[in-house]
């Protein structure tokens, strides 16, 4: 323990003795964009003005036009949070048909729900060059894909894999399938169960490892935490490089869900995505044990997110899932979706930050790869979590969370250091501030520039309900150096 309790408010920090707990990828924060994004075609629809209802069913989707990936400001604000991965996945790529021509169908093949052309292919691979995000995916396993037996087959697969590679592009890894746990909903045949996935799931591993043998495995890329998500993560465990997972804490009210943002910050709301962990840790330790973990698809709620997911009363559980992710050793932590629908950093319409960009952007450029254990007794309503800092040999990077919407909290630092606080009048605000100041993008596009404040040694106040980074230089910590 290296955190002195002073009172129930008010905590002692040593920033030189905490140690390190785990080490995370450089592109631990990633986010997806998804394939229906890509093609055009039905997805979630953001809600209407404040007060109008949007959870009947038929109010779920909306069509859309194709992303324009070559959108300067789109390119510009994804770049800022590089190095990452770009996952192009999600329900619709299951029966999404690559149409490897010139001359595209204008409507999908038999056993297909959705087209995906050379062209819109060919933008996510410059894209993903022009941002430093590095592709992953998943293939077809929809009818189309099928032979007479109801076995799955590459060639699909295959197209893509190939005209990626022909165009200088790069797949770094790939699931087999979207949710093998919700195979209705996928796309997949009538009673797919687990035993048919197994079967297919290895054919899919031999195509990969003697077609693509540099791309990661990633699987098995379930939701659930039921039986149906532990027999297909049985049936894949040992094909698998890499064990990947889906968490979404509730469902949206487009879906019947009934979380509202009066919840947004409770501690048992922040902690479900840490449960969700424990469940396919478990499982990994069991039947693939030392295998790396990543969470390739996790937002505010499935369904799109609630109105609030666009909102400030989000971003407490966004950083608060990354430092608590962070500091069990998950490796990838993909928020979906970059810009579509409510759950988006950036409103799909004009690409401008949501408050989740803000805090991904201060994410970006002040934790480091390497995570310490703050030492901070766990206690309701204050979480802190502790990383080298990035950028800054010898420094150390705090994100504080007081989400106690009441009642202040102390930390006392025995150095001086650089305080970055969010916070927002509202919290069920689409705006937010830094150390007082509206974040806001300038002329041109231009990022803010994100400055701190000086803290002086001693005790640091946290309002209610806000969060905030602590950068301290020159910290003495020797996991730091």
């Amino acid at each position: 323990m290296v955190c002195t309790k002073a009172t129930a408010a008010e905590l002692t920090l040593d920033v030189a003795a905490m140690p390190r707990v785990a080490t995370i990828d450089p592109r631990f924060q990633s986010y997806n964009i998804e394939m229906v994004e890509v093609t055009g075609g039905r997805f979630w629809k953001p809600y209407g003005a404040a007060g109008a209802t949007a959870d009947a069913k038929a109010e779920r989707f909306a069509p859309r036009t194709p992303i324009d990936l070559r959108d300067d400001r789109l390119r510009r604000l994804a770049a800022a949070l590089s190095p990452a991965y770009l996952r192009v996945s999600g329900t619709w790529a299951n029966s999404t048909f690559f149409a490897d021509t010139g001359a595209p169908p204008t409507t999908p093949p038999a056993g297909f729900k959705g087209v995906l052309t050379r062209r819109q292919w060919l933008d996510v691979i410059d894209f993903s060059h022009a941002v430093d995000a590095r592709i992953v995916t998943s293939f077809a396993i929809s009818a189309g894909t099928r032979d007479a037996t109801g076995r799955w087959t590459p060639e699909q697969a295959r197209q893509l894999l190939a005209f990626t590679r022909s165009t200088g592009g790069e797949i770094a890894a790939a699931e087999f399938m979207n949710e093998p746990d919700l195979p209705a909903i996928g796309g997949a045949p009538d009673r797919y169960d687990a035993a048919a996935y197994g079967r297919d799931f290895a054919a899919f591993r031999t195509f990969m490892k003697t077609t693509a043998p540099d791309v990661t495995i990633l699987g098995p890329g379930t939701i659930g935490t039921g039986a149906d998500a532990q027999a297909r993560f049985a049936v894949s465990a040992k094909g698998i490089d890499v064990v990947s997972y889906h968490h979404y804490g509730a469902l949206s009210a487009r879906c019947g869900g009934d979380r509202t943002a009066s919840q947004a910050l409770s501690d048992e709301w922040l902690a479900r995505t840490g449960n969700t962990l424990v469940f396919y840790r478990t499982l990994r330790d069991r039947l693939t044990p030392g295998k790396a973990i990543w969470l390739t698809e996790t937002a505010e709620t499935a369904c799109g997110g609630n109105r609030w997911a666009a909102t400030f009363a989000d971003t407490f559980r966004y950083l608060d899932q990354l430092g608590r992710l962070a500091k069990a050793g998950v490796q990838i932590v993909m928020h979906n979706t970059l810009a579509a629908s409510d759950y988006g950093l950036l409103d799909e319409r004009t690409h401008l930050p949501r408050p989740n960009y803000w805090a991904a952007l201060l994410w970006r450029r002040l934790m480091g790869t390497t995570v310490l254990d703050a030492g901070i007794p766990v206690q309701p309503g204050f979480h802190v979590y502790a990383h080298c800092a990035r950028d800054m040999p010898g420094g150390i990077a705090l994100l504080v969370i007081n989400n106690d919407r009441r009642r202040q909290r102390k930390l006392t630092l025995p150095a001086a250091s650089q305080r970055y606080t969010l916070a927002s009048e509202k919290l069920a605000d689409g705006n937010v501030r830094l150390n007082g100041s509206t974040l806001a993008l300038g002329a041109s596009d231009q990022l803010p520039a994100l400055n701190g404040t000086p803290a002086a040694a001693g005790a640091i106040v946290f309002a209610p309900a806000t969060i905030t980074f602590l950068t301290v230089a020159n910290a003495g910590n020797i996991n730091c150096p």
